[in-house]
């Protein structure tokens, strides 16, 4: 019988949307119909299961998947024998407390002896006795911003992404407990064939969030500049270089990273840089 890597997923929602964005981009092949349960990659072993995020890391312990793909506060909440193999770069969200707006928050001391509503107790938890603050944890499944207006805490503590949910209930974020991303789950010393798998898609996530986190860029520039601009952008390695039919003057090749591309931009253009081409990666493999 073939060896099939088993991964879970968000069976709806925004995560489960960037997961199998993700997994087509490492060149998985599959179907995901509407209450799809589970899908086969047609050219590559590996079966896709559709759960609730909250299920996940309990199914990866019980290894009825061998990985899974779940918020990184769902993972540290669950406090389940998983293991961390990735972190994703996508889904980036932050788990805060909050209070009613009207409130004067004068530190982490204005939390001693208030009741705090979330659907995180675990991580609330650590994080209070990390900062040894004495304060109640109410713990329910939904709504948590509601909970200040109708008497049933004095603070809460839930995920934010832009803020707008927490502004609407009339309250204002205060202290981040954990900044949170979509992260890669494993069962613990999965068997060779199966970490063979892992290792192979690994490999093609790695090579799709390269790609995401770089440009390639091609320009003229004067051969007395291709010092200072090797400098700026060294490249993977070192840039390609080939002379132009205009003497004195060579064409360019290399890689920039994404987060400081206009400041380097700007560098390359003082050397001299001219006729400047900015290309996306697909793939980019090291």
């Amino acid at each position: 019988m073939n060896t099939v890597l088993r991964i879970a997923i968000q069976k709806s929602g925004r995560l489960q949307e960037d997961s199998l964005k993700l997994l087509k981009e490492s060149g998985l092949h599959f179907s995901n119909g509407r209450d799809q349960l589970k899908a086969q990659a047609r050219n590559f072993p590996v079966e896709i299961l559709f759960l609730r995020d909250d299920d996940i890391p309990q199914y990866v312990e019980d290894k009825v998947a061998d990985v899974g793909i779940v918020g990184e506060n769902v993972w540290i909440e669950k406090q389940k024998d998983n293991e961390l193999v990735k972190r994703l770069d996508f889904a980036k969200c932050r788990l805060s407390i909050a209070i009613p707006r009207s409130e004067n928050y004068t530190g982490l001391s204005f939390l001693s002896g208030k009741n705090i509503a979330t659907s995180y107790p675990v991580i609330v938890k650590q994080f209070l006795k990390k900062n040894n603050i004495e304060a109640g944890i109410h713990e329910i499944s939904g709504s948590v911003e509601i909970a200040p207006g109708i008497g049933l805490a004095d603070a809460i503590c839930d995920l934010v992404s832009t803020g707008s949910t927490l502004l609407s209930n009339g309250l204002k974020e205060v202290e981040v407990v954990l900044q949170s991303e979509a992260v890669m789950i494993a069962t613990p010393k999965l068997e060779a064939e199966k970490k063979k798998l892992l290792d192979q898609l690994l490999f093609r996530i790695q090579a799709v969030q390269s790609a995401k986190n770089n440009k390639y860029i091609l320009l003229n520039c004067p051969n007395e500049a291709i010092a200072k601009i090797t400098s700026v952008i060294p490249g993977m390695k070192s840039p390609t270089i080939m002379p132009l039919s205009r003497p004195g003057w060579s064409s360019l090749h290399s890689v920039v990273d994404e987060n400081d591309f206009w400041e380097k931009i700007d560098q390359l253009k003082s050397f001299g840089a001219e006729g400047i081409l900015v290309i996306p990666i697909e793939k980019m493999i090291a």
